[in-house]
């Protein structure tokens, strides 16, 4: 058996012109051996896996060549590429910051930092994850950080450059790498993949991508993992099995069942997913990320933020299509509110059933309905039928019809009565009965009592606009009894198309706010009375 090597060294890049997603980082590193303006320190940082320690052995080998190219490209020929080539080269030396953090270590590089190269000009000094050294360590390595000897380079790397001291950081050049794009990672794949002979789809490589989450060295070893378990014809269904990723079929269908009005359907999709061993929220995130990428198709011209294979974009389109860009927002706000309080939700499951239902509810196609029928005759009419049944037609079903006919006649008064907008006086009068509903909470019925009303028509929609005194009254009322006033005052005026608006009385100058929470009111006691003030502060009292 030969040899094995994986992707992630096999086929690491060996120049600026293969390294990838780092254009800019090449381009000033490649300009600056050109100009001969080298640093004598630098700080290379960004997320795990994006090239950071392969940049720093590139670098060091361009500036060692004794034959470099036009562009200062390594020629592959010299005593110092060979020995880069090959891994013995005495010009690179790397240090690992986590297992040699103490000031000992970095005396032990201060003597070494001393000899010479032996080959080429420079002896370049990488140390790994830098931000793991000692604060002592820091502070010794200053001075030689800041004067080294002429043949010595530094270069730092790390992923968490908010812990690297500023004393560091002032005394090197700073190079922040990013994140590798899915659309890189994919061509890089791509190219790996005909060198070994290996055949895989486009949409297979996306979800490699993906789970990468940015990182090049990650996205070959999920390649490696994915070929092994594989072999070397790669299908979409084998790849998402083994790397245990949720499929986007569950989210297509999911949406569609959503349009429909079919949470029946959504909530044995949803038992399937539990049952395949996927995380309850990770279903969530991935429904919201879904809506995300129909809300991006939707609003067309912005194709570039769809990381996405070509067939996939088509697909999205087409759903995206049939979904209006209110259901698309109401539907985010669902799901992004339900991720927030899935945590704290104490049955997690009916928390997401909940979130299922009022995302079928979006919907006004109801499922498996035949439509309303235009009642021309009065409603007495139909019960004259009916009485006229004989004992032995009665049955359950027909109890049960008699009763979904009376409901059908009421929604739609209901929805008769609220073609019209009610009037001022009306809204006026049934605020006098909202108000009489909170007699349990005195302070409110108080407030809805004495408050300012003004009526007005926005829109086609009737705006009740309260005003209160204090802004902690108007966020009390916003965030615990805005929508239940809403959906009570609909009632009384049996019209959907009310809104509540809560203002606040603009404060005169010659006018103080009134303290309305126990806070403002202790406040307020003790500027008025020197007495309190030095009471509360004797005993250190708490007054919030």
């Amino acid at each position: 058996m030969s040899e094995y090597i994986v992707s992630a060294r096999k086929y690491r890049p060996d120049s600026f012109e293969t390294l990838i997603g780092q254009d800019n980082i090449a381009r000033t590193l490649s300009n600056s051996i050109k100009r001969g303006q080298l640093a004598h320190a630098y700080l290379f940082c960004g997320p795990r896996g994006v090239g950071k320690t392969t940049t720093a052995r590139i670098f060091a080998k361009m500036i060692n060549c004794s034959n470099p190219g036009p562009d200062m490209e390594p020629c592959g020929e010299c005593e110092s590429c060979v020995s880069f080539a090959e891994g013995r080269s005495y010009c690179i030396h790397e240090l690992d910051a986590a297992s040699n953090n103490s000031v000992e270590d970095i005396k032990t590089l201060m003597d070494q930092v001393q000899v010479p190269p032996q080959v080429g000009k420079y002896s370049v000094y990488i140390i790994d994850e830098v931000h793991m050294l000692s604060a002592s360590a820091f502070n010794a390595f200053l001075k030689t950080l800041e004067e080294p000897p002429a043949h010595a380079i530094f270069i730092l790397a790390t992923t968490e450059k908010h812990k690297i001291l500023p004393t560091i950081l002032s005394r090197c050049q700073t190079y922040d790498f990013n994140r590798i794009s899915i659309p890189d990672i994919v061509r890089n794949l791509r190219d790996i993949a005909t060198k070994e002979g290996i055949t895989i789809d486009d949409e297979s490589l996306h979800i490699i991508a993906s789970k990468a989450d940015g990182a090049m060295r990650d996205a070959l070893t999920i390649f490696d993992q994915t070929v092994a378990f594989c072999g070397t014809n790669v299908a979409r269904e084998e790849v998402i099995r083994n790397l245990n990723v949720l499929d986007y079929d569950y989210c297509f269908s999911l949406v569609d069942n959503f349009l429909a009005g079919d949470f029946a359907t959504a909530f044995l999709t949803f038992d399937k997913i539990l049952k395949a061993g996927f995380n309850a929220l990770y279903f969530v995130a991935s429904l919201s990320s879904h809506l995300r990428d129909l809300a991006v198709s939707k609003a067309g011209g912005l194709d570039s933020l769809l990381e996405l294979p070509d067939s996939l974009k088509t697909r999205y389109s087409e759903q995206a299509s049939r979904c209006s860009a209110k259901f698309i927002y109401d539907a985010l706000g669902i799901t992004t509110s339900c991720e927030t309080g899935y945590k704290a939700a104490v049955n997690p499951r009916l928390h997401i059933e909940y979130a299922l239902m009022r995302l079928a509810a979006l919907s006004k196609a109801p499922v498996a309905e035949a439509p309303k029928p235009v009642v021309e005759a009065p409603a007495a009419e139909p019960r004259r039928k009916r009485a006229a049944k004989t004992g032995s037609a009665l049955s359950l079903a027909s109890i049960m019809e008699e009763k979904s006919q009376d409901k059908e006649a009421q929604e739609g008064q209901a929805e008769d009565a609220s073609a019209a907008l009610p009037s001022e006086e009306k809204v006026r009068e049934k605020w006098k009965a909202l108000s009489a509903q909170y007699a349990d909470k005195p302070r409110l019925a108080s407030t809805l009592e004495t408050g300012k009303l003004e009526v007005r028509e926005e829109g086609g929609v009737c705006v009740v606009d309260f005003s209160v005194n204090n802004a902690a009254q108007k966020q009390w009322i916003e965030e615990r009894l805005l929508r239940d006033m809403e959906t009570r005052l609909r009632d009384l005026l049996s019209c959907r198309r009310v809104n509540i608006v809560i203002s606040l009385i603009p404060v005169q100058e010659n006018e103080e706010a009134k303290p309305y929470m126990p806070e403002e009111k202790a406040r307020d006691l003790m500027d008025k009375n020197p007495e309190v003030r030095a009471f509360v502060a004797d005993l250190a009292l708490d007054t919030k």
